[in-house]
């Protein structure tokens, strides 16, 4: 009566240019299913070092990022850091509520 722990990538998705890889957990004793599945995901960029991801997670990133998207990926990157700063404050809501006064209302019956 030996319970097994088995992770597999179950899905991998493509969305702009991040891939997505959802991976399954389940516990077996003896070929049965002891529990259900749970799932974590993770995301991976075009940057993202895929020296330790599954052969078919590999397969679908260097199909997913070719040297075009890699490029607009960097510039995107290269954009983000170079926006300038806002003008709001760390104490103030970037809304403009610092100046909201709550006001009270008293009714009599």
């Amino acid at each position: 009566m030996a319970i097994t722990k088995t992770t597999v990538v179950d899905k991998i998705e493509v969305v702009g240019w991040h891939v997505q890889v959802r991976e399954a957990t389940y516990f077996e004793e003896d070929g049965q299913p002891v529990s259900s599945k749970s799932f974590s995901r993770y995301i991976l960029n075009p940057d993202s070092d895929l020296t330790d991801q599954p052969q078919r997670v590999v397969d679908v990133c260097t199909g997913a990022w070719d040297a075009d998207t890699r490029a607009a990926y960097e510039a995107h990157k290269a954009s983000l850091a170079t926006e300038p700063e806002s003008d709001a404050t760390a104490d103030e809501p970037a809304s403009g509520l610092s100046s909201f006064q709550p006001t009270s209302t008293t009714t009599k019956a």
